[in-house]
C-alpha cells in the first residue's frame, strides 16, 4: 500500500518541488515522518490521526511511513498535513490514486478535521504549473486571488476534499482578482509640515530617483514628521510588485488576516532591534526588516542609538538590494530593495551647533558620531539638515503638499521609465558604474565644477557616482537632457561629508 503526492517547500521566497510518499505495511503500529522534517512537520502525525478519525474515516492500525523527498532539504511548517492525510486514505482505497498527481494539496489540519490557513502560500502557488489544480484553505483566498492563471479550489475541512476527489460534491473556486493600483488615501500630508522646504526638496529627490536620505537636526525640528510622509509621494505598486511584497510577508507570517499587501511598506523598527530582526536570520532564517520594507521605506529614527554592528550590516544590502543568510545546512536569499531613510540628532543633547543650547564637548560629539561609519554614510545619497521652524514658517501659506510632490515624482518616474526601457534599471539610483557616462551626460561647466570639487574634497569614487546619479534626478525634475552646473552644485550641496558633524 503505497501512494505519492506532489508538494512544495519554501526556499526563501521561492519554492522547491517535494514528493510526499506514504507507505502502509504490517507490523507494530507506528507513524514515522522522515526526510529532514522540523518539529511542526513531525507533529503532523498527531493532527492527521485525529483529523481522519473525527472526519468519519478509519485510521489504519499498522505501521505508517511518510517520506518527504528529497531527504536533504529541510521541511518546515504545517502545509504537509493535508497531503499526508489524503495519502493515508488513498492507501486505504478510499480515494482514487490516479487523479492525485493532477492536484496540489496545501493545508494545516485541526483535530476536528477542519483546514486552517498556512503562511508562505503565495510563493508556493507561484511555482505551480498552469496545468495543476490547487486545493487550498479558504483562509488563504486573498493570496490565491492574485494567481489568475491557476485553477484553485477553496476547502473548509478534510471531508470536503475526500468527497470532491470521489466526485460526490463540487468545490468553491477561488475568485480571480482584477488588479487595480491602490487608491489608498493617506491621513498624513506634507502640507502639515511648517517650513523645512529645503528638506522637502531633498525628500522629493529621494522619492523621484529612489535615493537614500539622512535627516540631521535638533529635537522638534520635524525629522520624524518628514519621514512618515514619504510614502504619500511614492507611486502606487504595480501588480508584479504587489505579488513580490506579498510573497515576503507571507513567508514571514506577517499578513494580517491573509490580506494582500497593496501599499508600499513603511517600516520603522525601534533602535533596540537585534541584528537578526533587522537583516533577517535565526535558527530557521526568516526575512528581517530590510526585506519587509522591500519596494518601500525603511526608516531608522534616532539612527545613532542603534547598535553599531546592526548598522554595519546594512552596508551590503544597500548596494546589492538583497541579503543572503547562510547557515550550516541552508543558504537563503531575500530581496531588500528598500528606500533607506534615517534621522538623527547632531550630538547627544541634540542642539549642536547652537552653542547657547548645546552642552556637549567636542570629544563627546565625535564619540557620538563615530557610530556612523564612513562606508555607511557614503552609501547615503542625500544628507539634509533640519532647523527649528520660525514664526514666519507657521504663517506661510506657500506650502508644498503631498499631492503636488506626488505629481512631480510620477512625472520624473515617467522620464526614467522611457530612458531605461528594455533594461533592468528602474531608477536613477540604480545606474551601474559602467553606464554612468551614458545616462549622465554633462555640460562642460558641470564637468569643471565636479572635478574642481573632487580635487578639494576627500570624496571617494562612490561619492562621485552618487553625485552624478543624484544630479541626473535633479536634471530630470527640470526636464533637462544634460546635467548642467546648477544640477551638480545642488547634488554636492546634499553631501555633508566635510561638515563639522563628521570632522569635530
Amino acid at each position: 500500500m503505497f501512494c505519492k503526492l506532489n508538494s512544495y517547500c519554501l526556499n526563501g521566497i521561492d519554492a522547491l518541488p517535494i514528493e510526499v510518499e506514504i507507505d502502509l505495511h504490517s507490523g507494530l503500529p507506528g507513524f514515522d515522518i522522515v526526510g529532514l522534517p522540523d518539529c511542526a512537520v513531525k507533529e503532523a502525525k498527531e493532527r492527521v490521526k485525529s483529523a481522519i478519525q473525527n472526519s468519519g474515516f478509519t485510521f489504519p492500525i499498522c505501521h505508517i511511513t511518510v517520506n518527504l523527498a528529497p531527504a536533504d532539504i529541510k521541511k518546515e511548517g504545517c502545509l504537509y498535513d493535508l497531503p499526508i492525510a489524503l495519502g493515508i486514505l488513498c492507501c486505504l482505497n478510499q480515494i482514487d490514486s490516479s487523479i492525485l498527481s493532477d492536484y496540489l494539496f496545501i493545508g494545516e489540519l485541526a483535530l476536528n478535521g477542519s483546514i486552517r490557513g498556512v503562511h508562505g502560500l503565495l510563493p508556493l502557488l507561484c511555482a505551480v504549473h498552469q496545468e495543476t489544480s490547487c486545493i487550498i484553505p479558504s483562509a488563504n483566498a486573498s493570496e490565491a486571488m492574485l494567481m489568475r492563471h491557476l485553477n484553485i479550489y477553496l476547502v473548509q475541512n478534510l471531508k470536503e476534499v475526500v468527497e470532491y476527489l470521489n466526485h460526490k460534491i463540487s468545490l468553491q473556486t477561488c475568485p480571480k482578482n482584477s488588479f487595480h493600483p491602490s487608491e489608498h488615501k493617506f491621513t498624513l500630508d506634507y502640507a502639515d509640515v511648517k517650513g523645512q522646504e529645503h528638506a522637502k526638496r531633498g525628500l522629493l529627490l529621494c522619492a523621484a530617483g529612489y535615493h537614500n536620505a539622512l535627516l540631521i537636526g535638533p529635537p522638534g525640528s520635524g525629522k520624524t514628521m518628514l519621514a512618515e510622509r514619504l510614502p504619500t509621494i511614492l507611486p502606487p505598486l504595480t501588480e508584479d510588485e504587489c505579488i513580490e511584497i506579498t510573497k515576503i510577508y507571507s513567508v514571514a507570517n506577517q499578513l494580517n488576516n491573509c490580506q494582500v499587501i497593496s501599499n508600499r511598506p513603511f517600516r520603522a523598527p525601534h533602535h533596540t532591534i537585534s541584528n537578526y530582526g533587522l537583516v533577517g536570520g535565526g535558527l530557521h532564517p526568516k526575512p528581517g526588516e530590510i526585506s519587509l520594507s522591500h519596494l518601500g521605506v525603511l526608516f531608522l529614527d534616532e539612527l545613532l542609538e542603534f547598535n553599531k554592528d546592526a548598522l554595519e550590516l546594512l552596508r551590503q544590502p544597500l548596494e546589492s538590494h538583497k541579503i543572503t543568510l547562510s547557515r550550516a545546512q541552508i543558504s537563503l536569499t531575500y530581496p531588500a530593495h528598500f528606500l533607506f531613510l534615517a534621522a538623527t540628532n547632531p550630538c547627544p543633547c541634540g542642539y549642536y551647533p547652537d552653542l547657547k543650547r548645546c552642552s556637549c564637548s567636542l570629544q563627546s560629539i565625535k564619540k557620538y558620531m563615530t557610530k556612523l561609519s564612513g562606508p555607511l554614510i557614503s552609501r547615503i545619497d542625500i544628507h539634509l539638515e533640519t532647523h527649528l521652524p520660525s514664526i514666519d514658517d507657521f504663517c506661510s501659506t506657500n506650502i508644498l503638499s503631498s499631492s503636488d510632490m506626488a505629481q512631480i515624482v510620477q512625472e520624473t518616474h515617467a522620464i526614467q521609465k522611457e530612458r531605461f526601457k528594455n533594461t533592468s534599471i528602474h531608477y536613477n539610483s540604480q545606474i551601474p558604474p559602467q553606464f554612468i557616462n551614458l545616462y549622465c551626460p554633462m555640460t562642460s561647466d558641470a564637468e569643471k565644477l565636479l572635478y574642481d570639487w573632487l580635487k578639494t574634497s576627500n570624496a571617494n569614487l562612490r561619492a562621485y557616482d552618487k553625485i552624478l546619479r543624484l544630479a541626473r534626478t535633479i536634471a530630470d525634475l527640470s526636464h533637462s537632457l544634460k546635467i548642467d552646473a546648477p544640477h551638480i552644485a545642488e547634488a554636492i550641496h546634499y553631501r555633508l561629508l566635510d561638515h563639522p558633524f563628521w570632522t569635530s
